[in-house]
């Protein structure tokens, strides 16, 4: 069983309206700061005396925003700290954040870290521009439509691409239901990328969140609304994580590997807020707001079993990045180049250390999280095979952890595709039947 044919041609003529759109909308890119040094000259310049910085305990505890409080302290602009942003930004984050912005006259946000510390800093500044709309009121698409305070990003991960995308991702604290807002004002003013930042930064966070950026660029790069300018930077970010996310890992002080992942999560970014992303996102943010897996990490342990589904209908453009990463030649087959492209990404994950399943599904909440992935991709991510929620069960069936066992081939169906039919032959009797269907007999395990 697949998507309803009727259901297929909305969700295309969707997507060609809004790629034939792409030109007459305000996208812009944020302009970039190349160390926090600047920011007071930046806020003299505006006239900010107040600003509200979103961070995270961890980034603050390592000291990493201690330079910049002390900047902008000697320079007599006060700045209000909230440090309780978690991995997954909450509403309750959110709230708390603009309570603050608020009761200290602040006029300025700068979210300082990871996606999530970005993500929240553009709730707040939402939040701010429509005190009497909920978050959840803004979540989808062009719903926010306020222009923000000034907003700066300053990523301590090269991974996220928040710094310059419309997107922020936030879970409501009540549901955990995880979604993303995408309206223009939230792209940032300004982007600080300083790899002195992240130059602590843990190497398994340096490498789930440049994987995370591998994911970016792929997924708008095998969709079908990029343009010129989207795949020039996606490939570039692909030529640049092949080059260096090892390095960065291997050597966190290498500051020349760290300013190119920096650039690549920026330019992963730039192509992803245009031309969108995928399967293996809409998957990963259910996965975030469930059980707290932190994005990058379900991005990464999701990519290669969402690429090598899509099969032929995303040979010829991976075979592209292939070439580009320097695993593949030119004169390959599309299928040979896009097996290698696939190969390469799992022997990279594999050298640092990421797993292949997340322990934390559970069975029973499979097809409410593919519900979730369903509603968030479609109509709105062109991917290369459209999928429904039931047909999305199998990423997460194939990445529980039961199923990592010798021999299993995590490109075939095995285990889902054997619940999906039980699923679905037991409705069937049913409806022949007018009995109840079984239970499914793995069920509650």
């Amino acid at each position: 069983m697949s998507m309803h044919p009727i259901k297929k041609v909305y969700c295309r003529a969707f997507q060609t309206v809004f790629h034939l759109a792409i030109p007459l909308l305000p996208y812009r890119r944020p302009e970039i700061l190349t160390g926090t040094d600047l920011l007071p000259g930046l806020f003299r310049e505006k006239g900010v005396r107040r600003v509200l910085l979103v961070t995270d305990a961890s980034i603050r505890g390592l000291g990493i925003t201690a330079h910049t409080e002390e900047l902008l302290a000697r320079e007599g602009i006060q700045c209000t700290v909230y440090d309780r942003t978690v991995a997954n930004p909450t509403t309750d984050n959110v709230e708390e954040a603009r309570a603050l912005y608020l009761t200290n006259g602040c006029q300025a946000i700068i979210g300082f870290g990871g996606g999530s510390s970005i993500d929240c800093a553009k709730a707040v500044g939402a939040r701010v521009a429509k005190p009497r709309q909920s978050l959840a009121k803004m979540k989808g698409i062009l719903k926010v439509h306020r222009r923000l305070p000034l907003l700066i990003a300053v990523p301590t991960t090269a991974g996220t691409g928040s710094e310059t995308t419309l997107a922020a991702v936030i879970t409501d604290s009540g549901t955990r239901h995880k979604y993303p807002i995408n309206d223009f004002p939230l792209i940032p003013h300004y982007a600080v990328l300083d790899p002195e930042v992240t130059r602590q930064l843990p190497r398994h966070i340096t490498a789930t969140t440049g994987l995370d950026a591998l994911t970016h660029a792929v997924e708008a790069y095998i969709g079908r609304s990029t343009t010129r300018d989207t795949r020039r930077d996606a490939e570039e970010a692909v030529r640049l994580i092949f080059a260096n996310l090892e390095t960065a890992c291997a050597d966190g002080g290498n500051m020349e590997a760290r300013a190119n992942m920096l650039q690549a999560a920026f330019l992963a970014g730039s192509a992803f807020t245009k031309s969108y992303v995928g399967y293996v996102h809409a998957v990963a943010h259910s996965l975030g707001g469930q059980y707290n897996v932190p994005h990058g990490l379900a991005n990464a342990v999701l990519l290669p079993n969402v690429l090598a589904f899509y099969g032929e209908a995303a040979y010829q453009p991976l075979h592209r990045l292939a070439v580009v990463a320097g695993v593949a030649a030119a004169n390959d087959s599309p299928r040979a180049g896009a097996e290698r492209f696939i190969q390469a990404i799992r022997g990279m994950e594999r050298r640092l250390d990421i797993p292949t399943t997340i322990p934390e599904i559970r069975r029973e909440d499979v097809p409410r999280l593919a519900r979730y992935a369903d509603k968030e991709a479609n109509p709105l991510y062109p991917v290369p095979v459209l999928l429904d929620a039931g047909e999305l069960e199998r990423f997460y069936y194939e990445v529980m952890e039961e199923r990592n066992e010798p021999g299993t081939d995590p490109t075939y169906f095995g285990y889902a595709a054997g619940l999906l039919f039980q699923r679905r032959h037991a409705a069937r009797g049913k409806a022949r039947s007018g009995a109840s269907a079984p239970a499914d007999s793995h069920s509650g395990q």
